[in-house]
């Protein structure tokens, strides 16, 4: 279990330094405090679905939030499976048709030097 990088024994130590920190005697009023800001946090994401809820009408409810959620969104998955899918309508190209068309310059498209060898600046960033 980790919530926002923080595991179980993480959350355990910083029990045990609070409670060493802060004493018995402050200990229970702070827990208490955080106790309340949490039921507010969660009145207010309430308050807000709600809201949502009734300006929206009955759209929100047909909303599928878990497809829109933002941390399901792997780039690298989404190129892969891009690259995977074929376009229905467009011939499969071989490898040397793409080489000869693209703008990435190689090996052999760099320029030569007839005279010794090319001469660079080591100084130069």
């Amino acid at each position: 279990m980790s919530f926002a990088g923080i595991t179980l024994d993480k959350l355990l130590l910083i029990a045990v330094l609070a409670a060493l920190l802060l004493g018995p005697e402050r200990l229970p009023a702070l827990a208490e405090r955080l106790g309340q800001l949490v039921r507010s946090l969660r009145d207010l994401a309430g308050g807000a679905k709600d809201r949502m809820r009734e300006e929206m009408g009955p759209e929100f409810d047909e909303v599928d939030w878990k497809r829109l959620d933002p941390r399901q969104y792997d780039p690298r998955r989404i190129v892969m499976d891009a690259l995977r899918e074929p376009a229905a309508d467009a011939p499969t190209p071989d490898f040397a048709t793409v080489a000869a068309g693209s703008a990435v310059a190689t090996v052999s498209g760099l320029p030569r030097r007839d005279t010794g060898p090319m001469r660079f600046d080591d100084e130069a960033t």
